[in-house]
């Protein structure tokens, strides 16, 4: 690496049955840390999985997002568990509504150690109940006010419920797949770490 404003990158690729772990440093999103490294001594590091839908392995992503958070973040044990729910929502949701069995979910973590957290889930857009990024906006907006003691259903609460009420930052983008892309941010804040 040229200088240590570059993130951290490596990559490993295994069997194709298996979900792909993508060490990255050049992760497209506009709004990742990966570009507001300035200030920090550690470059941010990047990973990504890309899971295809039908190797559901919804609890290995949990292990997976809580030894990420408690290893290279600087997020308390507190916080790995409720990251583990946030990324399980947003790959539940990923899965179930925006791709196609045997089409893929790619899931990037982008850690700043110390001063936040960027995730984002993507989809394909080939799903059977496909939205766009301002209809799942408003879908979000329109349930963070009620009472979740009168949701009455199984689901409906988990993005405006847990997501966007742990997080700094919820958004979503239409992606150049034709799908969505979720993105949350959570900021290290006092009290919230090791």
């Amino acid at each position: 690496m040229e200088d240590n404003l570059n993130p951290q990158m490596a990559t490993t690729t295994v069997p194709e049955s298996n979900p792909v772990v993508n060490f990255d440093a050049n992760h497209p999103e506009e709004h990742s840390v990966a570009t507001k490294s300035e200030a920090s001594n550690e470059a941010p590091v990047k990973i990504t999985l890309i899971l295809p839908t039908n190797a559901y392995f919804l609890s290995g992503v949990r292990d997976f997002t809580k030894q990420i958070v408690e290893n290279i973040t600087g997020f308390s044990e507190q916080w790995a568990f409720r990251f583990q729910s946030v990324v399980d929502e947003l790959v539940n949701n990923a899965i179930e509504f925006g791709s196609a069995p045997g089409k893929d979910v790619k899931i990037t973590f982008v850690s700043d150690k110390g001063k936040q957290i960027d995730i984002f889930v993507e989809d394909t857009g080939t799903g059977p109940n496909k939205k766009s990024a301002k209809e799942m906006m408003e879908l979000v907006e329109s349930r963070k006010s009620i009472n979740p003691l009168e949701i009455t259903t199984l689901r409906g609460r988990g993005l405006a419920q847990i997501v966007a009420s742990w997080t700094d930052l919820l958004e979503y983008s239409d992606n150049e797949q034709g799908g969505l892309t979720a993105h949350i941010v959570k900021r290290l804040d006092q009290g919230e770490q090791q």
